[in-house]
């Protein structure tokens, strides 16, 4: 369910700049930089650079591009 918010004009103005290089929506450009900000105060110890790899190896594994490890 979409909610309206409100947020800064500054918010909005980098979000468009962004979302143009990242080929997402405004919308999909906050939401991205939400999911990654919830990711980093939750785990603290991790590294913009790696958080992004989770959420890309997520996005991997729900198109279901896995294969089985072999330990050894």
């Amino acid at each position: 369910m979409a909610t309206a918010v409100r947020i800064s004009e500054n918010l909005l103005n980098d979000a468009r700049k962004f979302s143009k290089v990242d080929h997402r929506s405004i919308t999909g450009q906050i939401e991205h930089w939400a999911r990654i900000g919830k990711c980093a105060e939750e785990n603290p110890d991790l590294t913009y650079d790696l958080i992004k790899e989770i959420f890309i190896g997520i996005q991997e594994l729900d198109q279901g591009e896995k294969t089985e490890y072999t330990f050894g």
